[in-house]
């Protein structure tokens, strides 16, 4: 199985920037896609963005030219560096990992970001 466990969410002015940490353990071999999701206080869970064991990203039109994700495979973390904040970018964001074993999806335990105005 896979694990997955987020950091770096927090309080934050709006402009301001964060960057998030998905840090995978276990069956790291078998992850085939990583995104990160947010889910707001009364919203739908939403994808962010999401990065490929090739490489290629994407991201939703809310945060493009904003967010970055990127990957640092020696340390089996996927990052979300987070610019230009907005309070509309306040959410519990999630870490999710699409894999080639069983339950082929995993989940984070998600961070916390406030955005204030």
């Amino acid at each position: 199985q896979v694990q997955l466990v987020e950091s770096g969410g927090g309080l934050v002015q709006a402009g301001g920037s964060l960057r998030l940490s998905c840090a995978a353990s276990g069956m790291i071999f078998s992850i085939n896609a990583v995104g990160w999701y947010r889910q707001a206080p009364g919203k739908q869970r939403e994808l962010v963005a999401t990065i490929t064991r090739g490489g290629s990203s994407n991201y939703a039109d809310s945060v493009k030219g904003r967010f970055t994700i990127s990957r640092d495979n020696a340390k089996n973390t996927v990052y979300l560096q987070m610019n230009s904040l907005k309070p509309d970018d306040t959410a519990v964001y999630y870490c999710n990992a699409d894999a080639s074993v069983r339950p082929f999806t995993y989940w984070g335990q998600g961070t916390q970001v406030t955005v204030s105005s």
